[in-house]
């Protein structure tokens, strides 16, 4: 298991950059004074990760939220991503700008490319290389790449993607994948940690909740670090900011994580990176 020691603390990406592992996702949170709060709480809390993209339609008010929390712009990793109607070279380049404009900084620390679109994601990834190398992106990576998405952009790629972002829970655990992650030193990080909700119904979680005198929101967050993987829970709520984030306290034992890896069945609650169409 790799090093957990607080809310600041951070795994370390191929090229070395530190990458807070607990984050602050924004998907769904209103434009406006809703994400800017969040983003705030979250903060003035002691996240320093936040996890927004272009398609989000929040990027301004999460940066009037970066500006109004006092953190210094350095302490805090700030990610965005890639939109599919903008993928290409000269549009991914364009739609960084515009991501910058909008959250008003001067660069990020990790641009991804949201989804794999067939026949465009390879331009898209020569874009973010260069990017990369000349325009002060900290880190790039790619989310919703299954292995033959990155086998295939591996075949053409200078720069090894730093991280990919995946739908990733007890139900949809995709070890193989994880793995394939691990061996090319590219960092697994998981989106919809709380299976858009369904987590709250499985009677094993409740079990575990009680057994660590824990919610089911932190059982399965502190699951996620002690996998490795890096995690973002969404919320606009204040209170559930922060007991999202209160799971440096207590561990999983090596029989519990490898009880929540054995429900896995393969199940999407989002779309499936093989067959969507948007």
């Amino acid at each position: 298991m790799k090093n957990l020691t607080d809310l600041k603390g951070t795994f370390t990406l191929h090229n070395g950059v530190e990458m807070p592992y607990f984050g602050l996702g924004v998907y769904l949170s209103e434009d406006g004074k809703e994400v800017t709060n969040a983003v705030k709480w979250a903060l003035d809390d002691g996240y320093r990760h936040i996890d927004t993209a272009s398609v989000y339609g929040n990027e301004e008010g999460v940066g009037i939220g970066i500006k109004e929390s006092g953190v210094d712009r350095k302490d805090i990793f700030v990610v965005s991503k890639v939109w599919n109607s903008d993928q290409g070279y000269e549009s991914t380049i364009k739609s960084y700008e515009s991501s910058l404009k909008r959250l008003n900084l001067d660069y990020l620390d990790l641009y991804l490319v949201h989804w794999p679109v067939k026949g465009k994601y390879k331009e898209t990834w020569r874009a973010m290389e260069y990017l990369y190398k000349h325009r002060g992106v900290r880190a790039i990576g790619v989310s919703n790449f299954m292995q033959h998405h990155l086998e295939d952009l591996l075949t053409s790629s200078e720069v090894v993607p730093m991280v990919n972002q995946m739908e990733f829970h007890p139900y949809l655990v995709q070890q193989e994948l994880i793995d394939f992650c691990n061996k090319n030193t590219i960092q697994y990080e998981a989106w919809s940690p709380l299976m858009q909700g369904h987590i709250f119904e499985l009677d094993i979680m409740k079990d575990l909740a009680a057994k660590y005198n824990k919610t089911i929101a932190q059982i399965v967050l502190r699951w996620d670090l002690q996998k490795g993987v890096v995690t973002i829970p969404k919320s606009a709520k204040k209170e559930r900011i922060r007991a999202n984030a209160d799971i440096f306290d207590f561990e999983l034992t090596d029989g519990d994580v490898k009880k929540l890896e054995q429900l896995d069945r393969g199940k999407r609650f989002g779309p499936d990176p093989n067959n969507f169409d948007f």
